[in-house]
């Protein structure tokens, strides 16, 4: 009997180890490629079908791409990259393989798409609305990497993202001035992330309870002086609109030109803070004390560094620089303040930090393509021809790629060690 056993034992072992990550993946990247290349690309295209794609909103820069070609090779691709990781040759440049995959499967229908709607594809367009669509994403999820860094969890970003919005169009409203509009929006968040900080590092209070307490706090205060002050006086309710600010030269490339170089505040101040924390985060000593903090306190209290007034230091910070994003959706955009105008915004940034695992250019790369799910998704429910997708499915598309990404894509990551746990000496 326990030979039996022990034999049932080892066969149950190696077909539990023979499906691992990268064969799962892999079958699924096969399955897919074929299904683009050989049913999209080959079934439903002929050899005269084409997608034309334009750099620019001038018709100059127009071309056309045989796009049953392009389908297919594109489908194959990423049924190559599944071949390889079923294969067992793509393991240690997992998330790279996939990435490409995936890359080459979201092309192929994007291609697919606007071949049979005959529309064009506004490159430029697109990516300019994927990275104005991911500046939140970008200052909550820099937010919540340098609170989790230091040993805070920020489930609070939604609320520090509104608090921004709201004061934002407020103040910017009553002075008709941009940067105190910006400066107001930034010291709301911080007063969000101070009430976060007193109340977990000083009374322990569970972190993720309080920030949930938190979102909703901030939303029920809002909102009630919005009906019973802005509302009701409109001039109130003018926020100042961000002008773009065009750098000659850079902002005449194509395609990512007009996206990078021609866009408002906003979009500069967001990639010039991930490159400052990226850099002081892993090339500075108070880097070196944030992240002793985060993974192991006591130990940084052995050589002097005073744990909870670094981490509170730190998640101050971080309410500025979130609360500056919550201004992105009123005078970035020079939009009204509505309710609860952030829609869940700050969970999907606290999803990009995962996804970028702790780390400033990672949480970048999670927020630009939510940015771009959110354009590709925009640009589809635009397309013309005899057919369409349905609204509701294309709404949903950056919220099913964030899914796929932090559950599928990222495999197994590790948060600081010292992530949400209080420091009591």
């Amino acid at each position: 009997m326990s030979t039996i056993a022990v034999s049932e034992t080892a066969e149950s072992t190696a077909v539990h180890g023979f499906w691992t990550r990268s064969v799962k993946a892999g079958l699924a990247l096969m399955i897919l490629g074929v299904l683009v290349a050989g049913v999209l690309g080959i079934l439903t295209l002929d050899w005269g079908d084409v997608t034309t794609v334009r750099l620019n909103l001038t018709t100059k820069s127009v071309f056309e791409i045989p796009a049953m070609l392009a389908v297919t090779l594109l489908g194959l691709v990423c049924a190559a990259t599944g071949a390889m990781l079923f294969a067992g040759l793509g393991q240690h440049r997992f998330g790279w393989v996939v990435s490409g995959g995936l890359v080459a499967l979201v092309l192929g229908l994007i291609f697919w798409v606007f071949a049979i709607g005959h529309s064009a594809i506004p490159a430029e367009s697109m990516v300019a609305i994927a990275v104005f669509s991911a500046l939140p994403l970008i200052y909550g999820s820099l937010a919540g990497v340098l609170c989790e860094r230091s040993g805070v969890i920020n489930v609070a970003i939604e609320g520090q993202l509104l608090a921004g919005a709201f004061a934002g169009a407020l103040f910017g409203s009553i002075t008709g001035n941009i940067w105190f509009g910006i400066a107001s929006a930034a010291i709301a968040g911080c007063l969000v992330t101070i009430l976060l900080a007193f109340l977990a590092l000083r009374y322990a209070v569970d972190q993720v309870v309080l920030g949930v307490v938190l979102n909703i706090l901030v939303l029920g205060l809002t909102g009630v002086i919005f009906d019973k002050l802005m509302a009701e006086n409109t001039e109130l309710n003018q926020p100042p609109s961000a002008p773009s600010i065009v750098i000659p030269i850079l902002s005449d490339i194509p395609v990512i030109g007009p996206a990078l170089f021609g866009q408002n505040l906003f979009v500069y101040l967001a990639f010039a803070l991930v490159a400052v924390v990226f850099y002081l985060l892993f090339n500075t000593k108070w880097g070196l004390r944030t992240r002793s903090v985060g993974e192991h306190p006591a130990a940084a209290d052995t050589v002097g560094i005073n744990v909870n007034g670094l981490r509170f230091m730190n998640v101050a910070i971080a309410g500025l620089i979130s609360g500056t994003g919550g201004a992105v959706f009123t005078i970035g955009q020079g939009s009204l303040f509505v309710k609860n105008m952030t829609v869940g915004l700050g969970f999907v940034a606290l999803a990009m930090l995962i996804v970028g695992r702790w780390n400033p250019l990672g949480a970048l790369a999670g927020a630009l393509l939510f940015g771009f799910s959110d354009s590709v998704q925009r640009y589809l429910s635009q397309t013309s021809g005899g057919f369409a997708i349905p609204s509701d499915f294309l709404a949903m598309l950056p919220y099913l790629v964030t899914i796929i990404a932090v559950a599928g894509l990222m495999g197994k990551v590790r948060a600081p060690a010292a992530d949400g746990k209080p420091y009591i000496k």
